[in-house]
């Protein structure tokens, strides 16, 4: 049987999404279900950036399954320096019966997964971050009755999160909200691509300059750091281009009652969002959480008997 590999949202179909959302959910609820299925099976955690939520919860997730986590630190491989992402993936790929790769530059994680004979799962890239949106609809499912009557506003830096959500949304039928200022909006294939999606769908994409106007009325209010691992050198520069696009208690009078705030994290608190991460309705924990159960759910569809 063909191997498959999760490396972006947009060759996954609304139905893998939602079975992945429903796997989740049973996991969520019933954490050690699944417990054999991984047996005497072994993931490789190949990093290029050091990791929070990623490492662990893919460990947990991991060992929850009976399985057992080999993590390949940044500097143990040093791939496409010390080694090509070619040479990397058919020895590794060799040992191993799954790889989780959070890299630098996608096209890394696509040499990875062309030359693999195991499934290659992207932790990460400059490009994508498909796990986390996965993860960032599970949440959004949990708190509403249906995806298709949601709207969710990203406010921020046209990202690899971003690019993600867009897929995510569009394919599950959530609308969404996009402010970015003037030169940070997503790609223009992919924002295209998920809108057409996300039409056929029933939902609405929208582009926004205005932060307060990309916010009003949405059910959730979505931000990630302004300035990425890798971007430092643009830091000052990113900090005054994104004057106004705060989270703060001006943006969220303006959209619904209720609307709850999300955050992949780390956050920087004070630039992309104030202190009102921290109140009653932020579920930034719950997203965070979530990762563990989601990738928990992607193991057992790509690794699984």
């Amino acid at each position: 049987m063909k191997k498959k590999d999760l490396i972006s949202l947009e060759n996954m179909s609304s139905k893998e999404i939602f079975d992945i959302l429903k796997l989740a959910k049973k996991l969520k609820r019933e954490p050690l279900s699944k417990k054999h299925v991984l047996k005497d099976k072994t993931l490789a955690l190949l990093f290029q950036k050091p990791s929070n939520r990623t490492r662990i919860s893919f460990e947990v997730a991991a060992v929850h399954l009976g399985g057992y986590v080999l993590y390949l630190s940044p500097r143990e491989i040093d791939m496409g320096s010390r080694e090509t992402p070619k040479d990397v993936a058919c020895v590794v790929s060799r040992y191993v019966d799954g790889i989780v790769a959070r890299v630098f530059s996608h096209q890394d994680v696509v040499e990875l997964a062309r030359y693999s004979d195991v499934p290659v799962i992207n932790g990460l890239s400059d490009l994508a971050h498909p796990c986390q949106a996965l993860s960032d609809v599970f949440t959004i499912s949990e708190n509403v009755k249906k995806l298709k009557k949601t709207r969710i506003a990203y406010i921020g830096d046209g990202n690899n999160v971003l690019n993600s959500l867009l897929m995510a949304c569009a394919k599950t039928g959530i609308s969404m909200n996009v402010g970015t200022p003037e030169g940070y909006q997503p790609l223009g294939h992919i924002y295209s691509e998920a809108s057409e999606i996300a039409r056929s769908n029933g939902a609405v994409f929208e582009l926004f300059t205005d932060p307060l106007k990309a916010v009003s009325g949405c059910d959730f209010v979505y931000t990630d750091v302004w300035t990425s691992m890798g971007q430092e050198n643009e830091k000052e520069k990113r900090l005054e281009d994104f004057k106004g696009f705060q989270i703060n208690e001006t943006l969220m009078k303006v959209a619904k009652k209720d609307a709850l705030i999300m955050h992949c994290l780390p956050a920087h608190r004070g630039e992309e969002v104030s202190d009102i991460i921290d109140g009653k309705n932020s579920i930034i924990y719950d997203q965070a959480e979530n990762r563990m159960h989601v990738q928990k759910a992607i193991l057992l569809r790509l690794m699984g008997k």
